[in-house]
């Protein structure tokens, strides 16, 4: 587990309402949206895999996605090495699908 959390402060929701990220259903899809555009995306992710954190949206996962990959993968020790090894392993359908909705959205802004 990572003991250092700092990277907390720098988190694109450290200003955000925690009530923003712990949500259900179809609202996680939206909620870990924000993490896609996160500098600490990783770190948070490596935080909750390896306290399995069961509820809210920590880096851009779902309780559900984080869930399959903790049974997935029961001998995963040091998930940050595991991700730096595997991390394009961890991205679902819907993971693709709302990281092309956060470009896209990047992307008009920037044209406007």
């Amino acid at each position: 587990m990572i003991d250092d959390k700092t990277w907390a402060g720098s988190a694109a929701c450290a200003q955000t309402s925690p009530d923003t990220l712990f949500v259900r259903g179809a609202a996680q899809r939206t909620a870990r949206e924000l993490c896609f555009s996160c500098p600490v995306r990783m770190a948070c992710l490596v935080e909750a895999l390896s306290s399995a954190t069961e509820f809210g949206v920590w880096g851009g996962m779902t309780e559900r996605e984080r869930r399959a990959l903790l049974k997935r993968n029961p001998d995963v020790t040091d998930w940050a090495s595991w991700l730096a090894e595997h991390g394009h392993e961890v991205e679902t359908p819907s993971m693709a699908a709302s990281r092309r909705r956060v470009a896209a959205l990047g992307a008009a802004a920037r044209a406007s």
